[in-house]
């Protein structure tokens, strides 16, 4: 018999799980969200990461597991009771209504008094920088303002916790750069807990306090984004985070006198100054090594651990720096470097880096 405990996060998950079916979706899944934490869940298409948010607000009944919120377990409260206020991906908002109307629907549903209603209409209003619009119709605002409109609507219940299925991915990018700093000024300005679903790992990295990156319906990874970034627990999560993605060379980990080197195809990356993630070396096997293009020097003189010749095979210019592809022991490499100083396809170049930055995983994925 499971003992419910007491529980001092503002948002936590135990032992949840949900299938449909024999389809298993979430699988036995823990998480803590502190008071006031922007929490952030990250993963590709179908890892389950709007599943859990909706099982948390309550629009999906759980097939195992608890959930609580400020410490009151609502697993199977209804939505409107469980303290939480949702922004969708679509606005959903009522075309007949003014803004205003939009905005204080719920509340007159609620049966509020009209000058507290008002009250809450104007403080969202003035949070979000739409007092000017609160007469027009939907057709009448463009898709930022839309989705201003679709965060009030949500701020305005006054609620504990906040929680946004991919609120921006509808929008063009220059206006989901935009509104992604106002929703961090809003939650810097707010203290509300944030519960952010996005499969965009840039959204991830510069809203998150911490990011649950996700697959096949488990948590893989849960810290804070340059932990992450840093030091990915294993190959997926290593080569889901970063653009443009890590750089991945297959080898193998030999015996090099007392310390441990990575081979392959003529390469020997020298080991002794690697962070083991049990803190102590590994048996020698097969495995994988992964370098961050941006924490690769190319052509900048000697004194790297390690160094390699290779040919230049594309430049692709991106503006601000420029990203190289070589061929490095026959595998695909990218360099990140700065525009100012990129060579041209085909020539020699020498590449060095230092193995503390880099990660090393075992033939399962997993980090070592």
């Amino acid at each position: 018999m499971r003992v419910e405990r007491a529980i001092n996060a503002s948002v936590s998950v135990r032992d949840l799980s949900l299938n449909f079916g024999a389809v298993q979706v979430l699988q036995a899944l823990n998480l803590d969200i502190a008071e006031g934490e922007f929490v952030v869940l990250l993963g590709p298409s179908g890892c389950g990461k709007s599943t859990l948010l909706n099982c948390i607000a309550g629009l999906l009944d759980i097939t195992d597991g608890r959930i609580f919120i400020k410490g009151r377990n609502v697993t199977w409260e209804e939505p409107k009771d469980r303290g939480i206020g949702m922004v969708f991906q679509s606005y959903a908002l009522y075309p007949q209504m003014s803004v205003e109307k939009n905005l204080s629907f719920g509340l007159r549903v609620a049966r509020l008094p009209k000058d507290e209603i008002a009250q809450r209409i104007a403080r969202a209003a003035e949070i979000l920088q739409i007092e000017q619009l609160l007469q027009r119709k939907p057709a009448a605002l463009s898709g930022g303002q839309r989705q201003r409109v679709a965060i009030g609507r949500a701020l305005v219940r006054d609620v504990d916790v906040f929680l946004f299925d991919e609120p921006l991915s509808n929008l063009d990018a220059k206006l989901r750069s935009e509104l992604r700093v106002e929703i961090k000024l809003l939650h810097r300005r707010l203290q509300n807990t944030m519960i952010y679903v996005t499969h965009d790992q840039i959204e991830a990295m510069t809203l998150a306090d911490r990011i649950a990156v996700m697959r096949g319906g488990v948590i893989q990874q849960f810290d804070a984004p340059q932990a992450i970034y840093n030091r990915p627990v294993n190959r997926f999560v290593a080569g889901f985070l970063g653009s443009p993605a890590m750089n991945f060379l297959e080898g193998q980990v030999e015996k090099d006198g007392p310390y441990l080197r990575f081979a392959a195809d003529g390469l020997s990356v020298p080991l002794s100054t690697y962070a083991f993630a049990d803190g102590a070396p590994p048996a020698p096997g097969a495995a994988a090594l992964g370098i961050r293009p941006e924490h690769v020097s190319l052509n900048s003189g000697d004194g790297w651990p390690f160094s390699a010749q290779a040919v230049v095979e594309v430049v692709e210019p991106m503006g601000s720096d420029t990203l190289v592809w070589l061929k490095l022991a026959g595998q695909k490499f990218s360099v990140r470097m700065s525009s100012e100083r990129a060579p041209q396809a085909g020539d020699q170049v020498t590449i060095g880096f230092d193995p503390m930055r880099a990660s090393l995983f075992d033939a399962a994925g997993d980090r070592l």
